[in-house]
C-alpha cells in the first residue's frame, strides 16, 4: 500500500472527512482491521484565509508548497490537497515535489464522463465559482459545460461556507438556501451539481437535490485510495482471533 500525503486544515472539518472516507474505503476493500497509510500536514487556515481575501495567492502557495515538501520528505508517495479553492495554486504545489499530485477536478470530470453528463452546475467559494482554475480544467480536459449560480446566489454560497461550514455550524436555513440554488441550476440545464467546496458535503446530500451530486470531497478521497492500492499485493485479511 502506498502512503497518501494530505495537505489539510482548510478547514479541519473537511479534512477530517477525507481521513474518514479514505480509511473507510480501505477497510471496505481490504478487511475490517485494515486502514490507510497516511500523513497529514494540517495548516493554520487563518493566515491562508486572509491571504485569499487580500489576493496574496503566491504567499499562500509558498506555505502549501512547503507542506507538500514536508509530506514527501516524510514518505508520502502522493500529495492530496484537501480543498478546492487552493487548487488555484496547484501548479505551484505540484512543482515543489516529485511525487504525483492528485488534482481534485480530475475524479469529478471522470465521474461526470462515466455518467454521460455534459453540463454541470458548480457550487463553491466565490474564488472557485468565479475564477477559472477549476472550470477550465473541467472544460478543457473533460469537455464539460460548467455553469454557476447568479451573483447574489454566489454571495450566499460563499458566505455560508466561510461563516458557518468552516467553523462547524450547520443551519437548516442554509441547507434550504442551497436547495433553492441547486434547483435554479437544474432549471438552467445542469445535469448534475458539483459540490466544489470540501465543506459543502457537511451541509447537503443527495436528498437535497433533484440532480445527482458530484461531491469533490468523496471523489477526491476515493481517487487517493485508488492510487494507494494500485498494483498493491495487499489482500483482504480476516480479524486476528
Amino acid at each position: 500500500m502506498r502512503t497518501i500525503g494530505l495537505i489539510g486544515g482548510m478547514s479541519w472539518q473537511s479534512s477530517a472527512e477525507y481521513y474518514r472516507i479514505i480509511n473507510q474505503a480501505v477497510q471496505s476493500r481490504l478487511g475490517p482491521l485494515r486502514s490507510a497509510q497516511t500523513l497529514m500536514h494540517s495548516v493554520d487556515f487563518g493566515p491562508i484565509e486572509r491571504a485569499q481575501h487580500e489576493g496574496r495567492w503566491h504567499d499562500a502557495g509558498v506555505l502549501l508548497a512547503e507542506a507538500a515538501r514536508h509530506l514527501q520528505a516524510g514518505g508520502a508517495q502522493c500529495v492530496v490537497l484537501c480543498t478546492n479553492t487552493m487548487h488555484k495554486l496547484a501548479a505551484q504545489i505540484e512543482a515543489a515535489v516529485t511525487v504525483p499530485f492528485i488534482h481534485i477536478a480530475d475524479p469529478v470530470g471522470e465521474a461526470a464522463r462515466a455518467a454521460r453528463i455534459e453540463r454541470i452546475g458548480l457550487l463553491g467559494t466565490a474564488f472557485t465559482m468565479e475564477q477559472d482554475f477549476m472550470k477550465a480544467r473541467l472544460r478543457q480536459t473533460f469537455g464539460l459545460d460548467v455553469i454557476v449560480p447568479e451573483p447574489q446566489d454566489r454571495e450566499i454560497v460563499h458566505r455560508i461556507i466561510y461563516d458557518e461550514l468552516c467553523v462547524g455550524v450547520i443551519r437548516e436555513a442554509s441547507r434550504d438556501a442551497y436547495r433553492k440554488i441547486m434547483a435554479k441550476l437544474a432549471s438552467a440545464g445542469a445535469q448534475a451539481i458539483v459540490l466544489g467546496c470540501t465543506e459543502i458535503t457537511l451541509l447537503v446530500n443527495a436528498g437535497d437535490s433533484a440532480l445527482p451530486l458530484l461531491d469533490t470531497t468523496t471523489l477526491h478521497a476515493l481517487a487517493a485510495v485508488e492510487f494507494a492500492l494500485q498494483d498493491s499485493d495487499d489482500a483482504p485479511t480476516e480479524p486476528v482471533r
